[in-house]
């Protein structure tokens, strides 16, 4: 039948999809270097056919879930028939071949989208970006059918039903952060293209990081959801109550979020200034790079983490020789081509040029220090050394300061003017800002918080330093239209992506800030009849019940929560046992507020009738993923 030949037809399509990324590769190389056009146009009929066969390939595995393809190792042992349909879809990439099957498809579809809307670029420019492109996607479709095949059958033991996807992953966090994560990453990759490119192609001038700074706007917007939305289900799903816990596969991620914050940032100074030529490029290499580290990472077997997918050392070498080909080449090509490139532009020390400069050095600091607290742990215990847990109170005490003493630049930014900038202007224009945001910041915990914090009068005061000289230029842009409403019309796009962007620096901050110092928490013993108080509200078990849900049972506990007010609602917590594989979970109950979220998550059976509870009170928490998302509005194209 034709629906048992569906995974064959899959590994097939991946294999054609091989081919035609490697004629991708070589074709428009060779034409560029040749001046040859029609080897050239190569490239965008072969990345549309690379697209199109890793998309039937796609097809073929999700497929294959859907219709409980218990023949396919990957469904069979990441699946089951009880599964809701839609957890089946999810969990097409929740399993390590999939993962990377998935990250390929986006691959792919970057690199015919670069393709098709980069046309009315110079040919050989375009052929140089599309050949590159192909070769990662080389590296990353040998990677699957060497290594990691999610058509692998087991014959002719079939098993009767799946082995179940694990229940920490059976969430609509699954649906959603994964996706966009890849695509963060991935798109990395258009970026390190036109990089690599222009360096081959010697174009080291505004030209080239014009064409790519949109390309790198819409990853690095990608990254920084997937990034906030992982932080998001963490919250909710292992039943702990933390947002952040610097694990080394979410240090993974924000590694090359840190470097594409510098690279927008680099990009936009090389292109309105002709400066950082040669650091924009380093930073385009260095982003993509620690995109395939965080691939490593996770899939090499090197880490045991919730997030990690995969424990064959095989796949890590292969991957780390991929990332070591990429770097070892890519640098080659810098070393080679970029003493050619001329610096004649200046600036003063006090202008927006070094500004921006040491924000791009600080956030390289804060990439470091991540880096080496993430690989030294690993390093030492390869060596044989000994282990070691490099955890929060490391990268806090480094991390926090850094983030501080970026924040006071980046008040400064808006307001200061490229090349030059006298001292007494910048000091008329920041004074006033910086009393605001002293005097306002160190109010607001009196009148917020329990008691006066002094992090979180820290934290408010940064915030408002970022925020209120932006207020003011605004005004300053303003001011001198026909009207108010006329005056923000003529602001352009991309210097409002600017504003969302360090106003959700902001946001995070002030969350960060309070929920970290104002959070409230009670790990208590309850049953039927039993209340606890906190933060104002008053939490009373009514009742214990059971459920069954499609492949789970639930002991749940009603709760019954009272406000100062009188008014009250009822949580619901449940401690669930998944079926085919005997897993307990915790599924948490959240009251989310704009100011406040109640937390409420079940723990162990006490016996006779009670449980253990933990109970959260947590301000502002929401505040830490409404930044994240709030920051991803930078729309691409020249600022005001």
């Amino acid at each position: 039948m034709f629906t048992e030949m569906i995974p064959e037809i899959g590994h097939y399509a991946l294999v054609i999809g091989l081919l035609m990324a490697a004629v991708q590769t070589l074709a428009p190389l060779a034409g560029a270097t040749m001046r040859k056009p029609l080897w050239m146009a190569y490239g965008l009929p072969m990345a549309a056919g690379q697209f199109l066969f890793v998309a039937i390939a796609y097809a073929c595995l999700t497929t294959s879930y859907m219709l409980d393809d218990f023949s396919v190792a990957n469904v069979a042992n990441n699946s089951n028939s009880l599964l809701p349909w839609y957890y089946k879809f999810s969990a097409v990439w929740g399993n390590h071949e999939g993962s990377v099957l998935l990250w390929s498809l986006m691959l792919a579809g970057w690199s015919f989208v670069a393709a098709l809307f980069s046309r009315n670029l110079p040919r050989d420019m375009v052929a140089r970006v599309i050949g590159v492109m192909g070769a990662v996607c080389v590296g990353f479709l040998l990677f699957i059918l060497m290594t990691s095949n999610p058509f692998e059958r087991l014959l002719p033991g079939i098993p009767q039903d799946g082995a179940d996807l694990n229940p920490l992953l059976q969430d609509f966090g699954l649906v959603v952060h994964p996706p966009m994560l890849y695509m963060g990453y991935v798109g990395f990759s258009v970026v390190f293209a036109f990089a690599i490119a222009a360096l081959l192609g010697g174009r080291l001038d505004s030209a080239w990081t014009r064409w790519a700074r949109p390309w790198c706007n819409v990853a690095w917007a990608f990254l920084t959801v997937g990034i906030a939305l992982g932080s998001w289900w963490a919250y909710y799903e292992l039943g702990w109550g933390g947002w952040w816990f610097w694990d080394p596969v979410e240090n993974a991620s924000l590694l090359p979020w840190l470097t594409g914050t510098a690279l927008i940032h680099s990009l936009a100074v090389t292109e309105k200034r002709g400066s950082f030529k040669s650091w924009t490029v380093l930073l385009a290499i260095a982003t993509f790079s620690l995109s395939l580290m965080g691939t490593f990472l996770v899939r090499s077997g090197v880490l045991t983490s919730v997030h990690a997918f995969a424990n064959d050392p095989s796949r890590g070498f292969f991957i780390l020789m991929l990332l070591a080909i990429t770097v070892a080449i890519s640098l080659f090509i810098f070393a080679l081509r970029a003493p050619r490139v001329s610096h004649q532009v200046g600036f003063s020390w006090l202008s927006r040029d070094s500004l921006l400069l040491i924000n791009n050095i600080l956030l390289v600091i804060m990439t470091v220090t991540v880096l080496l607290g993430t690989l030294y742990p690993l390093i030492l215990d390869s060596l044989n050394l000994g282990k070691i847990s490099v955890g929060p109170p490391y990268f806090n005490a480094l991390f926090v300061p850094l983030t501080v003493i970026m924040s006071i630049f980046m008040g400064m930014g808006p307001v200061s003017r490229w090349k030059r900038m006298p001292g007494k202007e910048i000091y008329k224009r920041l004074w006033l800002s910086a009393v605001a945001a002293v005097v306002i910041g160190a109010l607001i915990p009196v009148f917020y918080g329990p008691e006066w914090n002094v992090w979180v009068a820290l934290g408010m005061i940064v915030a408002l330093w970022i925020v209120i000289p932006m207020l003011r230029d605004i005004f300053d842009k303003v001011r001198h239209a026909s009207s108010f409403m006329a005056g923000i019309k003529k602001l352009s796009y991309p210097y409002w992506g600017m504003v969302l962007g360090h106003l959700g620096v902001a946001v995070t901050i002030v969350g960060v800030a309070v929920v970290s110092n104002y959070n409230l928490e009670r790990n208590v013993r309850m049953s039927p009849g039993t209340s606890v108080e906190l933060g104002g509200y008053t939490f009373t078990m009514t009742e214990l019940t059971e459920r069954r849900g499609a492949n789970f049972l639930a002991d749940t506990s009603i709760i019954n929560v009272q406000r100062g007010d009188g008014r009250n609602f009822i949580m619901r917590p449940e401690k669930r046992l998944y079926l085919a594989t005997g897993m307990p979970m915790t599924q948490v109950a959240l009251r989310p507020g704009f100011f406040r979220d109640l937390y409420v998550a079940m723990g162990e059976d006490l016996g006779d009738g009670s449980w253990a509870m933990r109970i959260q009170f947590k301000p502002m928490v929401r505040w830490l993923w409404l930044g994240g998302v709030n920051g991803c509005g930078r729309p691409s194209g020249r600022g005001r």
